[in-house]
């Protein structure tokens, strides 16, 4: 993947936050941009209508302007697709929160949907682990298999260098089900991205650095 920078190490403080990256390989090809101190636009189009209406959740919840275009080898199935989004926004938030320096950090969010309640808590530690306490009721949305949403979640982790427990404590509807754990990572993200005003110079670490270490 390549990536690029919207606001250069040295830039002020009030200097947007943001990214794109770049994904070519022989099984997808995709581009995100995002822009950590948006308003929730996004132009999201991965050739799987489910998949995109989720990624339009988590831009409009977390207020990350989020763009995104895919082509890739659906005629197979989704998993690459999935994944790969997965991989490339979550590497786009990387590349734009720089050294980490001034964020929150943590975040965390309790989300209902009728019948449903997910608790969904990230932090931006930069030691990529995945907690995935999720049961799907049925094993398909459409022509998507539910399981493929476990796979987006743990690249989304791995590449923005996030630990994320994601548990949902009850449902029945699967719809429901997974667009509760998009939107509670959605408003996690929100949370940990933000600049403290008390610490925006510092990065939140005792070891002074969020470079794998605690």
């Amino acid at each position: 993947m390549t990536a690029t920078r919207s606001n250069p190490r040295g830039a002020p403080r009030s200097a947007p936050r943001g990214a794109s990256v770049k994904r070519d390989t022989r099984e997808t090809q995709i581009t995100a941009t995002v822009a950590l101190d948006g308003t929730g636009h996004y132009e999201i189009a991965t050739g799987i209508g489910f998949l995109d209406h989720m990624l339009e959740q988590l831009s409009r919840h977390s207020l990350i302007d989020i763009e995104i275009a895919g082509k890739g080898d659906l005629h197979i199935d989704f998993h690459h697709m999935t994944e790969d989004c997965g991989y490339v926004v979550g590497e786009a938030i990387a590349t734009a929160l720089g050294d980490r320096r001034g964020i929150t950090r943590y975040g965390s969010a309790y989300v209902p949907m009728d019948e449903t309640l997910t608790r969904v808590a990230l932090d931006l530690s930069n030691r990529p682990y995945l907690v995935w306490k999720v049961e799907m009721p049925t094993p398909k949305l459409g022509d998507m298999d539910t399981e493929l949403f476990k796979e987006f979640f743990q690249a989304f982790a791995q590449s923005a260098g996030m630990t994320l427990h994601v548990e949902t404590l009850y449902g029945e509807n699967t719809h429901h089900i997974v667009e509760s754990c998009f939107k509670g990572l959605a408003r996690s993200l929100r949370q940990a991205i933000t600049i403290d005003p008390r610490a925006e110079k510092a990065v939140p670490s005792t070891k002074g650095t969020l470079s794998g270490s605690l």
